[in-house]
């Protein structure tokens, strides 16, 4: 029977690669969007297993589980977390609800530098596996001063893993300075990087030891001299690999070749598993092996052989006494005579009777995950951008098509149109998903970055993230890296205070920087809050004052003081700094955030810290919008910004001239005359439509002439001749081939909340 599991995530492209997973794998999968809707789907079906996502709206996935407990009909059920959070507390949390699992994304090395995880030795032995992989990848392809480079770090972490050295924040550094060291070897391996490599190793062994350097080879000196100090042991090992291996890429080989060459090595196949020849599959494992090692090497040694097999292989090792026997060996013969290998010596077994011969069967119906994996495939980005162009043009064609049925009376004509829009709106769909990538992955770069700001500032900074799960468009997420690091720096040079001050006002020692992420409509907003002195506006008004932005003792609104800091040039650092002073960073911010059609928004209160808000669309290509007519042009405007549409009759025009908020629902509505805005001259229509739109908690109307109706609108960017013209976002191509201008909703709400306290200044 297949076993059915309820994958519940937000994420669509989550949820897709999930589905496409475990459905390769052969299982029955189940979809829910969110916690709320798994709990309905749960009471109706019994899972064989659940895997759930943490963050989610309407219920997230701790609540769902503790509800899920209480079914009746899923008492006993495996309950697995799919997150990118990887907190002790929400991990114990889960625990306590019901959960039987904890899964995170694949693992980085930069997450050892959360000091206090030092002493968990999964994350060592994560760091090792990805030094042992690099160092042999590396001798792979030729890069042989970088795996002997690696080398030296893989002993040291080695060291750890034994026993034999602690981790401490001074091995974390000089390890990230070695994967520096190690990038530099790849992109430029015949260069001379000498003098670094020395000054990296003996950094490593001053962590190691626990002293200061003296020789740069008694890093690996060190484990092998306390190894040759040791008795040799006589080691009985047995091992069986996944039936799967061979398809998987394993040669069971080279794990022989590699105990045979830490001693002396007898070895005895088992064949008690092979199939008759009707049903052996040639692609099959069935072989087991016996083997008998006498070395100096101890337990781990041999462990590590089958390092990267081990989770899902056989394994058996025991020390022997010096008085078992050993096994007769017949040594094999090899071309090269002068290298004589003491290799494989198959024993005779006997052979098993028709019974034993059936105690592992291999049939058709064998376990489907081993017959079927899900398969990727990896694609360029250039290649993903150059089909998004594509389906850009196609859905401008469809537009094209569904005009010209719109206006014909052939009724073939009109279905094809509609299946055609149909394809085009589940292909943007699809292409759009492939495109979109969790926030985690940009998130992930800042722990460096702070690891790095601690020891540049002399403050402790703790960094925690939330959201990381919220997908956005690869593109955006690529042109937001620079941006997010200005703003990182600028909150641990200038908004968190040194350790001294922090107590002296009683906040912990260390500075916290958050980074959060989440969806609102068609954006993303993207927040860096830190828990700092915030922003002196006394400071910034005199600044400004001096660099004649503003008159001395002018009026201005608290928001737009605020937002001086934004400005080329402006700083309110005291001196010039490696970190800070020249006032370029907060400038290159808001020029990279304009340039991606996004606003800032700015809190601070003084003592308390500052938030700086980037509000981004999801996508640069292609969105859902609102095609609109104000006197004889086309406008769109984005839907996710939508809230209503509103008739106004002609008397309710008349009504509200002279003043510019119409009351909906007894509250004040600040509108736009779209038609005054872009002086159409022209006259406006008997009934007059206002789209009520917002950005986060504001809202404005804009008065139309018309409403057209959907359109899915394919984003080409402005000219550089119209970077001042902030009322528009980009432009598109009709279906007619004339073009519609997008509106930018976020430039027009604060329009038109500028022009109600204007109004109500007057009042």
């Amino acid at each position: 029977m297949t076993a059915s599991i309820l994958t519940v995530d937000d994420s669509v492209s989550v949820r897709m690669t999930t589905r496409i997973a475990l459905t390769g794998a052969g299982y029955k999968v189940t979809e829910a969007v969110d916690g709320l809707d798994g709990l309905n789907k749960a009471r109706a079906t019994r899972f064989d297993l659940v895997v759930t996502d943490l963050n989610m709206p309407n219920m997230d996935g701790l609540r769902m589980i503790e509800e899920l407990r209480r079914l009746p009909n899923q008492i006993g059920v495996p309950i697995l977390f799919l997150t990118t959070e990887s907190d002790a507390t929400l991990k114990g949390r889960a625990k306590a609800a019901g959960a039987t699992g904890w899964l995170v994304k694949p693992f980085e090395p930069d997450q050892l530098i959360r000091e206090h995880r030092l002493d968990d030795r999964a994350l060592v032995d994560a760091v090792f596996r990805a030094l042992h992989t690099l160092k042999g990848s590396g001798a792979m392809f030729g890069f042989d001063r970088l795996a002997a480079f690696t080398h030296h770090c893989e002993t040291a972490f080695d060291r750890v893993r034994k026993g034999l050295a602690e981790a401490t924040p001074g091995l974390v550094s000089a390890v990230l300075e070695a994967r520096d060291h190690m990038r530099a070897l790849v992109e430029d391996p015949s260069g001379d990087h000498a003098a670094e490599e020395r000054y990296l190793l003996e950094r490593l062994e001053a962590a190691v030891s626990g002293a200061a350097a003296t020789s740069v080879a008694s890093i690996s000196e060190t484990p092998i001299k306390a190894a040759a100090s040791t008795m040799p042991t006589t080691w009985r090992i047995k091992f069986s690999l996944p039936e799967n291996s061979f398809v998987n890429g394993t040669n069971p080989l080279s794990f022989l070749d590699e105990l045979r060459a830490m001693g002396e090595c007898r070895v005895l196949l088992d064949k008690s598993a092979l199939p008759p020849l009707e049903k052996l599959e040639p692609t099959a494992l069935y072989f087991h092996w016996e083997v008998t090692l006498t070395t100096d090497r101890g337990r781990a040694d041999i462990e590590d052989v089958f390092l990267f097999v081990m989770d899902d292989m056989t394994l058996e090792i025991a020390a022997l006494s010096s008085d078992t026997p050993s096994v007769e060996v017949v040594p094999s013969v090899t071309e090269n005579a002068d290298m004589p290998t003491p290799v494989v010596t198959v024993a005779p077994l006997p052979e098993p009777s028709a019974p034993e011969a059936a105690t592992r069967p291999v049939t058709d119906a064998a376990d489907p995950k081993l017959r079927r994996k899900a398969e990727s495939v990896r694609v360029p980005a250039e290649r993903l951008d150059e089909l998004m162009d594509r389906v850009g043009e196609l859905v401008i064609v469809q537009s094209r098509l569904q005009q010209i049925a719109a206006n014909s009376a052939d009724i073939g004509l009109r279905t094809v149109s509609e299946e055609m829009e149909r394809l085009c709106s589940e292909l943007r769909v699809t292409m759009m998903v492939l495109r979109m990538v969790p926030v985690a992955t940009l998130f992930d770069r800042y722990r460096r970055l702070v690891h790095d700001l601690q020891r540049d500032t002399g403050k402790k900074i703790e960094l925690s993230t939330d959201g990381e799960s919220t997908e956005m468009d690869k593109t955006v997420i690529e042109r937001l890296a620079d941006p997010l690091v200005h703003l990182v720096r600028n909150a641990a040079d200038h908004g968190l205070e040194d350790g001294d001050a922090r107590r002296a006002s009683g906040k912990p020692e260390a500075g916290s920087i958050r980074l959060s992420a989440r969806q609102t409509g068609g954006e993303v907003i993207i927040s860096v809050t830190d828990d700092g002195r915030g922003i002196d506006r006394a400071r910034v008004r005199a600044k400004a004052e001096a660099a004649g932005l503003i008159q001395p003792g002018a009026t201005i609104a608290d928001q737009d003081l605020l937002q001086l800091i934004f400005q080329p040039g402006f700083s309110t650092a005291s001196s010039v700094t490696n970190l800070s002073g020249r006032g370029v960073g907060m400038d290159v911010v808001k020029k990279a955030i304009e340039s991606l059609h996004g606003s800032i928004d700015l809190t601070s209160r003084p003592g308390e810290g500052s938030t700086v808000s980037l509000r981004i669309p999801l996508t640069l290509a292609i969105i859902d919008g609102l095609l609109v007519r104000v006197g004889e042009g086309h406008y769109v405007i984005p839907l996710p910004a939508v809230e209503e549409c509103i008739e106004i009759s002609q008397e309710e025009d008349l009504r509200s001239r002279g003043r510019a908020f119409l009351s909906l629902r007894d509250t004040l509505v600040p509108f736009i005359r779209l038609r005054e805005l872009f002086a159409t001259g022209t006259k406006p229509d008997l009934y007059q439509k206002m789209v009520v739109v917002s950005t986060g908690e504001e809202r404005v109307g804009l008065i139309v002439d018309q409403i057209i109706g959907h359109h899915q609108t394919v984003i080409k960017s402005m000219s550089k001749l119209h970077d001042d013209v902030t009322t528009f976002s980009g432009a598109t191509i009709l279906g007619d081939g004339s073009v519609a201008l997008i509106l930018d909703v976020g430039n027009l709400v604060s329009l038109g909340q500028e022009q109600e306290a204007q109004l109500r200044a007057i009042a």
